[in-house]
């Protein structure tokens, strides 16, 4: 991560990261237990802690900073909630558990929707907005550094 990474930057680098690792998933065969069970705890460490950065810190910003920016906020809180439930329900569950992999694909799907609107309503105007977003980057980081140190 280069150390002077703007806010939408971050959360697009989270995004293809996310996505590589749902691909990863659906390459994998029925018999992989191990590898779905690590690749499960990764994609719910990441989307947990990308989540929280956007709750805590770039979300407040939009909010304040964008015309329409409480109902694009307010929607993608929604649209995290759902994830939420997923990520429990998952970080419950073992790989030969009934529904596991169709819950990973919906999680999957979920994400690509929600990323699919951010980046193509939400930070297109955060970028027009005058928000100072490096520095919203920069804070944007170290929390999530904090988090991932403790999940």
């Amino acid at each position: 991560m280069a150390a002077r990474q703007d806010a939408i930057a971050l959360l697009t680098a989270d995004h293809r990261e996310v996505h590589d690792m749902f691909e990863q998933f659906e390459q994998l065969g029925d018999r992989a237990r191990a590898s779905k069970e690590k690749l499960k705890e990764k994609i719910c460490k990441a989307l947990i802690a990308h989540t929280t950065i956007e709750e805590e810190i770039f979300y407040p910003a939009v909010r304040e900073q964008i015309e329409d920016g409480e109902d694009m906020v307010d929607e993608a809180t929604v649209e995290h909630a759902a994830a939420k439930d997923l990520i429990q329900q998952l970080q419950e569950m073992e790989p030969d558990d009934e529904l596991f992999d169709a819950k990973v694909k919906v999680l999957g799907e979920q994400i690509d929707h929600h990323v699919e609107e951010e980046e193509k309503e939400m930070f297109p105007k955060v970028k027009k907005s005058g928000l100072d977003l490096l520095a919203l980057g920069q804070e944007m980081a170290m929390r999530k550094q904090e988090l991932m140190d403790t999940l």
